[in-house]
């Protein structure tokens, strides 16, 4: 199913969030967004290759695939851009990913086919011109992964999360944005818990994101956090979280 996000007339994003559960009950529900503002494209993280075929035919109700100009990947993993090498051949776009990733992203492809096609994203972040707007890759490192961006769009206020705030859920509940915030943790708790590296990334990355003017966070799984009550919550929920090292002892690290 494909949702609007957000559209002015001129500048549209798109959420698609039941590509892999049509491919595959095996595979975990996934998020791919589309943004399109005044004919230029940018794809933020289009999953592997049972998410390919049924989002390049979704794409084509909003925009000429063959045009886009970026896939913007906020990490590595093979949900966030296993798929690479199709779209790298079908369209001249350039893919966007964290600098420390640019050299093994190639081995989702084919021989030749990234050669000047991969622009790593600098630890820093930096922003990125679609059209007349910006994107603004922003760090968030060890969240999960330890080269790891955020993409903000500045026109719709979005802040797409990637991993952070993913929670566990169908495709038919991912749809609907969470209205009752401690009902909705569950769903959360146990990704975040093993998923998040440590309290210390988060409280930075809480510190980052209130200097924003965020109306959504819409993560790569589950359901999105619309208006400022809900982003708020989250933010200070994230801000205070333990996870991952902050969890470990000794007995996580015992021979078998």
């Amino acid at each position: 199913m494909a949702r609007e996000l957000y559209n002015n007339g001129s500048h549209v994003c798109i959420v698609f969030n039941d590509l892999a559960d049509k491919s595959s009950s095996e595979a975990v529900q996934s998020n791919q967004f589309l943004i399109v503002t005044d004919g230029h494209g940018a794809l933020i993280d289009p999953g592997g290759n049972m998410t390919y075929n049924a989002l390049k035919v979704g794409i084509g109700k909003y925009f000429n695939f063959r045009k886009l100009e970026y896939i913007l990947a906020s990490h590595q993993d093979p949900d966030i851009v296993a798929s690479i090498n199709k779209w790298l051949i079908g369209t001249e776009c350039k893919v966007l990913a964290p600098a420390i990733w640019e050299r093994f992203l190639p081995h989702f492809c084919g021989v030749g086919n990234t050669e000047n096609r991969i622009i790593g994203i600098p630890d820093k972040g930096m922003d990125i011109q679609l059209g007349n707007t910006i994107i603004k890759a922003l760090p968030a490192h060890f969240l999960h992964s330890e080269g790891n961006f955020q993409f903000y769009d500045v026109a719709s206020k979005i802040l797409f999360s990637g991993d952070l705030g993913a929670s566990l859920v169908s495709a038919d509940l991912a749809i609907e944005p969470v209205t009752d915030f401690n009902a909705h943790l569950p769903a959360m708790l146990g990704f975040h818990g093993r998923y998040m590296t440590s309290n210390k990334a988060c409280r930075f990355w809480a510190n980052m994101v209130r200097t924003l003017d965020i109306e959504s966070i819409v993560p790569q799984h589950g359901r999105p956090f619309i208006g400022k009550d809900m982003v708020n919550q989250f933010i200070s929920w994230v801000e205070n979280l333990e996870c991952g090292i902050d969890l470990m002892t000794q007995d996580n690290y015992k021979v078998p």
